[in-house]
C-alpha cells in the first residue's frame, strides 16, 4: 500500500488557485503555450520592441518609483490595454 499525500483544502488550495487564475500562469490548453512568434524564454516569448526615447523615459520613471522591473511595466500596460478594449473597432 503506497502513501499518498493529502488533497489541498483550505488556504494552501486558495493559494494555488489564485495563483494559476494569473493572466501568465502556465498551463498546458493556453494558446499561448503553443505560440511560435519570439523566443521561447520559460513560459514566455522574447521579442524586438522599438521605443521612443521619452516614452522609454516614462516607462523608466514608473518602473523604478514602483520597484517593478521595466519589462514589468510594459507587460502590464499591455495586458490593460487589451483587456480594457481599448482596441475595439
Amino acid at each position: 500500500m503506497a502513501i499518498q499525500r493529502k488533497p489541498k483544502t483550505g488556504p494552501a488550495a486558495a493559494e494555488d488557485a489564485f495563483i494559476q487564475g494569473a493572466p501568465d500562469a502556465k498551463t498546458e490548453a493556453t494558446p499561448a503555450a503553443v505560440y511560435e512568434k519570439g523566443i521561447a524564454k520559460g513560459n514566455k516569448r522574447q521579442i524586438t520592441l522599438t521605443i521612443s526615447p521619452e516614452l522609454l523615459r516614462k516607462v523608466d520613471e514608473v518602473a523604478k518609483r514602483t520597484g517593478q522591473a521595466r519589462a514589468a511595466i510594459i507587460n502590464m500596460a499591455i495586458f490593460n490595454a487589451l483587456e480594457g478594449n481599448i482596441f475595439q473597432s
